[in-house]
């Protein structure tokens, strides 16, 4: 399996996603290849946000060698599934899908079309996006998302 995690500048939500995705993976004994990625391109070669790499740090996931780095169409073929962490990020990969087989790849991280909100403007967020993200993906593990 190959999945991409993607947010709008790749250095908040999605390294946090693809930190907590493939720690839980590798407790599963899966053999997935996981990435993310921003939709825009701001933060590109960047490391995850300071706030991110501590939340990570705390429980027990090291994202800090991950770097930013823009959604491309490309990715549609790389990946099998690709999770948008909201819905604006949603609509702008949907921009990029070639054909129906792309935009089948694309779904929103939470149910229900929830977004994962973006705690960059927010340090108390950061937390509450963990558990968020945490429990997406071991529902994604599991089998169920």
């Amino acid at each position: 399996m190959k999945i991409l995690m993607v947010c709008l500048g790749n250095i908040c939500r999605s390294p946090l996603a693809e930190g907590i995705l493939r720690h839980l993976a590798l407790q599963q004994g899966l053999d997935w290849e996981i990435d993310s990625a921003g939709t825009g391109n701001w933060h590109v070669g960047d490391p995850p946000d300071r706030r991110s790499v501590k939340v990570a740090q705390r429980h027990g996931i090291d994202i800090s060698g991950l770097r930013g780095r823009q959604f491309q169409a490309a990715d549609f073929d790389r990946f099998d599934r690709i999770f948008a962490m909201d819905l604006d990020n949603y609509r702008d990969i949907l921009l990029k899908a070639r054909t129906d087989a792309d935009k089948a790849k694309l779904q929103l991280l939470l149910d229900d079309q929830q977004p994962v909100p973006d705690p960059w403007y927010d340090d108390a967020l950061f937390e509450p996006v963990y558990n968020m993200i945490y429990e997406a993906c071991e529902k994604i593990v599991a089998g169920k998302k």
